[in-house]
């Protein structure tokens, strides 16, 4: 059962941006605190940004901070990243999950590579 899909991905020249965006079909999705986390090749899975229940609320892992907005819709079932002046080492597949990330199974993912 598909519970994410990811989309938005891309190739980009660095410092420009991509939306990326999520349909999550999970029980009580408006009640759950929300995430993107990215995988690049030959590295663990890790932790970009978090959003609220309501939206209200923002967490961001440092390296991301200022450059990446996480938001979400509860009307449909989606979250959104916005990620801005983009790196060569963002390159990575990208991927949404509760915040805890403990809802299997994952996604699939949508790629995004920066590269002149």
């Amino acid at each position: 059962q598909v519970k994410f899909m990811e989309s938005g991905g891309g190739l980009v020249q660095p410092g420009e941006s991509l939306r990326l965006a999520c349909g999550a079909s999970i029980p009580s999705f408006h009640l759950s605190t929300m995430g993107w986390f990215r995988q690049a090749p030959g590295k663990e899975r890790e932790f970009l940004a978090a959003v609220s229940a309501r939206g209200d609320i923002t967490h961001y892992e440092d390296f991301v901070k200022g450059r990446f907005t996480i938001s979400r819709d509860n009307a449909k079932n989606m979250i959104y990243l916005q990620m801005n002046s983009l790196k060569p080492e963002d390159t990575a597949v990208y991927f949404c999950n509760t915040g805890s990330g403990n809802v299997t199974p994952w996604g699939q993912g949508t790629q995004v590579t920066v590269s002149p």
